[in-house]
């Protein structure tokens, strides 16, 4: 029985989970080194659960409620109690090994580790661990409270039994999951980040302006934001770090990075969250 859910990181993504688990009644731990990073979650937070009272999504209790679910602190030791976890640090795959291997010692042998990873291989982090059947990819899409869709990624010795506890997990969430194999990128970024490169090729090439480049995607394919105007959103770092590991572990060169793209990360301008990328915010 799940009741109490340990999430790792603070940051945009760990945050949203968060919310999500302890919107939906269970009890949340994050933890994160950062003080920081965890004074701006539980902020981050309490606004996010206040816009959906304002709209009348949820009652001014039910928010209460929800806050009073969660708990913030520094250390993984915190996480021996949780029932299952969420991993949502930054993507490097020798960072996220080294997390579970030490997730793998302070949690109970049945418990569940999951990874919130956009493209890292889950056999590799799994492997880390000495319950590799009970690791799995949890990749939640941004903003979580209000994205629908959770890809579950299972790795080469992950159990049918935690695919379905995940999967039941996601239900409860009110979440849509949907299974992926362990393959660079998985089902969302094998698709989404070749078509934000090549909107990043046709921008340097001149094919168009990055408003023109947007607008036709907007208007011509119905999707709800253009590529670069989701790039930025991401943060195109996470892009370029997403499109290496696709190059790497696929090996054909449609995957290769834009040198544009590169530049870009390289002069730090990386979408919203500096302030500028293909636009200026």
């Amino acid at each position: 029985m799940i009741q109490t859910v340990g999430i790792v990181g603070a940051g945009t993504m760990g945050s949203g989970i968060a919310q999500a688990f302890a919107q939906a009644g269970y009890t949340v731990q994050v933890v994160d080194a950062v003080p920081a990073a965890l004074d701006r979650a539980r902020t981050g937070i309490e606004k996010s659960l206040g816009k959906f009272v304002e709209k009348g999504k949820l009652q001014a209790a039910e928010r209460d409620a929800a806050l009073g679910r969660l708990s913030f602190g520094g250390a993984v030791d915190a996480l021996a109690g949780a029932d299952y976890v969420v991993e949502a640090i930054v993507e490097d795959v020798e960072v996220k090994r080294a997390l579970f291997g030490t997730l793998d010692g302070v949690t109970r042998p049945e418990v569940i580790l999951s990874s919130n990873t956009s493209s890292i291989s889950i056999t590799a982090l799994g492997a880390a661990t000495r319950r590799p059947e009970r690791v799995l990819g949890m990749h939640f899409m941004n903003p979580v409270p209000m994205m629908t869709l959770v890809e579950l990624v299972r790795g080469q010795a992950t159990s049918d039994e935690s695919m379905r506890t995940a999967t039941d997990l996601c239900a409860r969430l009110g979440k849509t999951a949907v299974e992926a194999a362990d393959y660079p990128g998985f089902i969302s970024n094998r698709i989404l980040m070749p078509m934000i490169n090549e909107a990043i090729y046709a921008l340097m090439e001149g094919v168009g302006s990055a408003e023109a480049i947007d607008t036709v995607m907007k208007l011509g394919m119905n999707h709800p934001m253009g590529p670069l105007t989701l790039a930025d959103f991401i943060g195109l770092d996470v892009c370029l770090a997403i499109l290496e590991v696709l190059h790497q572990g696929l090996g054909d060169p449609k995957y290769r990075p834009c040198p544009l793209l590169r530049r870009m990360v390289a002069a730090g301008h990386v979408g919203r969250k500096s302030g500028r990328g293909f636009y200026v915010y």
